[in-house]
């Protein structure tokens, strides 16, 4: 199975903090296939850049993390964008919306703790 990390999924995992079981034992499953967009290292940029949120090393330091956690660092496509404009407004956040596109046009499953999510189309898990 393929999933991709919601930001505030990776940013968990990353930093070795508490995620859900279900989520813990597709993590640790050698199996699966764990995707993080390259939309979360934007956010968190973003954020970092901004000093909402602290992150060590920054977007350079999350970005050498995904690969040392043999995640797949995924790139935004075109059908990512257009599933975007097909995409109800259940909420507004342009990279919580990037993400649940980018999930269901790759028709992977999302990681989320996001209420939001499960308003959408999209295979989800938490």
């Amino acid at each position: 199975m393929r999933y991709l990390l919601d930001t505030h999924v990776a940013l968990r995992i990353l930093r070795d903090e508490p995620i859900s079981s279900k989520a813990k034992a597709i993590i640790d499953d050698v199996t699966t296939e764990i995707f993080v967009s390259i939309a979360s290292a934007w956010e968190l940029a973003i954020k970092v850049g901004l000093g909402k949120l602290k992150y060590y090393g920054g977007v350079r330091a999350f970005l050498d993390d995904i690969k040392l956690n043999d995640f797949t660092l995924l790139g935004v496509e075109e059908a990512h964008i257009e599933q975007v404009q097909a995409l109800e407004y259940h909420h507004r956040d342009p990279f919580d919306r990037l993400l649940i596109a980018t999930a269901i046009a790759e028709d992977m499953i999302f990681l989320s703790a996001d209420e939001n999510v499960p308003k959408y189309d999209v295979n989800w898990l938490w």
